[in-house]
């Protein structure tokens, strides 16, 4: 049959997974970083995913596919009860105390991670959880933490922490920056990357952001050399 039904622009997808969250019937997944919708016959054709896409990346069309099964969608709720919700299982929104600024510092010759929080990759994080409110946020390549053994106590300490590398990654990082930082009460933000030029895609992602966020955030950038040496 010819009916309404959703399409992603895999293109416009920042794999933000807003969607997939307000998707009621399940219809919506996340696969390889990107929302997709994983069948015809769970999606009912009224949109709930629409507004909530930061990007604009769903729309309706009219085409063949399978008539909207609701005894198959309650089934599928059914068998996956006690299961985290639609989307990566492992980007399930995590708050830990080790980042807090009054955690104690790390005792002598014992490392302490002072990761604040889950998911950290940028692809993966949620656009809106409450471990933004008025949180400092790192913003920091992924190699950085492995040049420095003082990592987590100079950089991650006190901050929430996004990592991301633009010479692996798929997509510009910039889209999903800006809405994080437009939507949560972002105190400030530090930059950490390498000397290596690839790690420029990174600022500048960065800094699109806080442009484009419409806001007054207080920010820096640290580069780390290969050594893991500060140089500026």
């Amino acid at each position: 049959m010819v009916r309404r039904i959703i399409e992603i622009d895999q293109e416009k997808c920042n794999g933000c997974g807003a969607c997939a969250a307000a998707c009621h019937e399940g219809a919506i997944g996340m696969i390889n970083g990107k929302a997709a919708l994983l069948r015809d016959d769970y999606c009912d054709g009224l949109g709930d995913c629409l507004p909530t896409c930061p990007t604009g990346a769903i729309s309706f069309v009219e085409r063949e596919a399978a008539a909207y099964d609701e005894a198959a969608v309650l089934a599928n709720k059914s068998s996956a009860a006690g299961k985290q919700a639609a989307g990566c299982p492992g980007s399930a929104a995590m708050r830990f105390a080790s980042a807090s600024p009054a955690a104690p510092a790390a005792p002598a010759g014992v490392p302490v991670s002072r990761l604040g929080q889950w998911p950290i990759q940028i692809k993966l994080l949620p656009v809106e959880a409450p471990f933004y409110a008025g949180a400092k946020v790192l913003i920091a390549a992924d190699c950085t933490a492995f040049s420095r053994a003082d990592f987590h106590d100079r950089f991650m300490r006190g901050r929430i922490t996004m990592i991301g590398c633009p010479k692996l990654d798929e997509g510009d990082y910039a889209e999903k920056l800006t809405e994080i930082l437009r939507r949560n009460d972002i105190k400030e933000v530090t930059i950490v990357r390498m000397e290596v030029p690839c790690c420029g895609g990174l600022q500048r992602a960065a800094e699109t952001a806080l442009r484009q966020s419409g806001k007054f955030i207080p920010w820096q950038v640290v580069t780390l050399g290969r050594d893991g040496n500060i140089l500026d």
